[in-house]
C-alpha cells in the first residue's frame, strides 16, 4: 500500500512529507517535521521544544558528524 501525501501549499508540484527524530532521552518523536519533496520550494515547518517554526534554512546533512553511543 503506498502512502498518500499532502500537496504542497507553497509550490502546489511537491508533497509534504513527516519527518521523525528522537529526543534527548532516545525516545522517538514521530512527525517532528514535514517537508516539500520540491527542493526549489523549501517549505518547511517543524516542532521545537512546543514551538512551532516555519521556513526555517535547510542545509546538506552531508557535513553533520554522527554522535558516539
Amino acid at each position: 500500500m503506498e502512502a498518500i501525501f499532502p500537496k504542497c501549499q507553497k509550490c502546489g508540484s511537491g508533497d509534504l512529507v513527516p519527518l521523525s527524530d528522537f529526543g534527548s532521552q532516545g525516545a522517538p518523536i514521530h512527525y517532528k517535521a514535514w517537508v516539500c519533496t520540491n527542493p526549489e520550494c523549501g517549505f518547511n515547518i517543524k516542532i521545537r521544544n512546543g514551538d512551532v517554526y516555519l521556513n526555517e534554512p535547510i542545509s546538506s546533512g552531508a557535513m553533520h558528524a554522527p554522535r558516539m553511543r
